[in-house]
């Protein structure tokens, strides 16, 4: 099973390998939306409106304390593949048991300011006061899990390293059951509101979480194999984690806050344009993860082979994830481009919501595939090495330009359409300056590498 799961990324053919590598990957991010949905729809149709508000408002928070340690993850996820790649054994070894001890700490250390926190922060974000005992209780519930949450993303990342991203994607699916059946059990049968869906997401985060680790442990690949005596920091290791996944993660963080003060934009049009929003943000997630899923799958592609220093093999990633990354993310928002009305329709009957909805798509969505360009890009050049470089570009040409869009050119034209185009714009002004910049440090990159491998068997 173990071996089985693992894709040989340093030979063979490479574009049917980076689908068999993104597909799940994309797979399990779709699942985890459909398991947060999963929890506001069981606490809103079987405990109360209050609750279900409850639960939206820690959306936010959530993932703006999230994406800082995940990033972390993705750091990981790069050091360990090019170990691989270099056949570093004790290296790679090390750089493993750094990351399962560093999900641990970091897990902890978001548990105990995340109990703390709580309703000060969600007071600080004007979270309604008759929820605010609700939003609070579940954060605190929430975040008692995240070392569970913290270390399946880092087990995750030690898997991909290695070319194995199906059996991450079937331990989602198996707790994914769990946590709705536990949901129904917890909200409906012992009466429970918002506690209960937290509870029900903290058994089933440590369920995954630990089946991960129960695989590492028995792992045999000499490469990944978890001992749990040997779980602790190395310096030099967090270093190298640290420097690819700070940058990663801090991106994450503001592109959330961009994000949220679009959504503040978004509010002060009215609740039908709030409504439409939230019916087409659902397939931009389809979209992005795509997307996503092959700046991973080019992430640990490129890292593995360019620690293994097959250059040529490197440029052939580059290529193939162009291809299909984007390819395939414009099929499917052609897809749909084209029945934009009924999909919309499936959250709302309300005839200008639809509307509106069906706008958004076609501003929005038509142009994911340029957004897919930025995800592989970024990817590629954190595999090398470059991990600020395209956090810096993207969070000034994206992030800048929404925020400029938002506060200089709305204001002036206040319409929900209007206010949709700072994506696409931002999308290709970024793609503008991001390519050439990372066909220069590509280029750089593979060169020294060919100058290095020549004068080592010269």
């Amino acid at each position: 099973m173990s071996k089985s799961s693992h894709i040989d990324m340093l030979n063979g053919p490479i574009a049917i390998k980076l689908i068999l590598f993104a597909l799940p990957v994309a797979a399990s991010a779709f699942l985890q939306q459909l398991l947060n949905a999963a929890d506001v729809a069981v606490v809103g149709r079987f405990a109360s409106s209050q609750a279900m508000a409850a639960v939206g408002a820690n959306t936010f928070v959530i993932n703006l304390m999230l994406n800082l340690f995940v990033g972390l993850s993705v750091g990981a996820n790069v050091v360990i593949a090019r170990f691989i790649g270099e056949r570093r054994v004790e290296d790679c070894q090390r750089a493993v048991h750094t990351s399962v001890a560093l999900s641990l700490i970091s897990g902890v250390f978001l548990s105990i300011v995340g109990w703390f926190i709580a309703r000060p922060l969600l007071s600080l974000l004007s979270t309604p006061d008759d929820i605010l005992d609700l939003a609070a209780l579940y954060f605190r519930i929430y975040f008692l899990g995240m070392p569970f949450i913290m270390l399946f993303n880092f087990a995750s990342a030690i898997l991909r390293s290695k070319g194995d991203t199906r059996r991450p994607l079937y331990i989602m699916m198996g707790s994914g059951v769990v946590n709705v059946l536990l949901n129904l059990f917890f909200v409906v049968y012992v009466h429970l509101t918002v506690e209960g869906v937290a509870l029900a997401t903290l058994f089933s985060s440590a369920i995954s979480s630990l089946s991960l680790l129960y695989l590492l442990r028995h792992e045999t690949d000499e490469y990944v194999h978890v001992c749990i005596n040997k779980v602790k920091i190395r310096k030099d290791s967090l270093v190298r984690i640290c420097k690819i996944g700070i940058p990663a993660g801090l991106q994450g963080v503001i592109f959330n806050i961009s994000n949220v003060l679009i959504q503040s934009g978004i509010n002060s049009l009215g609740t039908a344009c709030v409504a439409a929003n939230t019916a087409s943000l659902n397939f931009d997630y389809f979209c992005f993860f795509i997307g996503n899923s092959f700046g991973q799958a080019g992430t640990s592609f490129m890292s593995q082979n360019f620690g293994a220093q097959q250059i040529d093999r490197c440029k052939k990633i580059v290529r193939d994830c162009m291809i299909l990354g984007p390819g395939l993310t414009f099929c499917i928002s052609m897809l749909f481009i084209l029945f934009a009305g009924p999909l919309s329709s499936l959250f709302t009957a309300d005839p200008e919501v639809v509307a509106l909805s069906v706008a958004r798509f076609e501003v929005v969505i038509t142009f994911y595939s340029i957004h897919s360009f930025n995800e592989i890009l970024s990817g590629n050049l954190r595999a090398v090495g470059h991990s600020v470089t395209p956090a810096v570009i993207n969070v000034i040409f994206i992030c800048g330009v929404r925020l400029l869009w938002l506060f200089f050119f709305f204001p002036k034209n206040p319409d929900f359409c209007y206010l949709m185009y700072c994506y696409p714009i931002s999308w290709v002004i970024n793609i503008s300056v991001l390519m050439p910049v990372t066909i220069y440090l590509l280029r750089k990159e593979f060169t020294s590498s060919a100058t290095s491998l020549s004068a080592t068997r010269g």
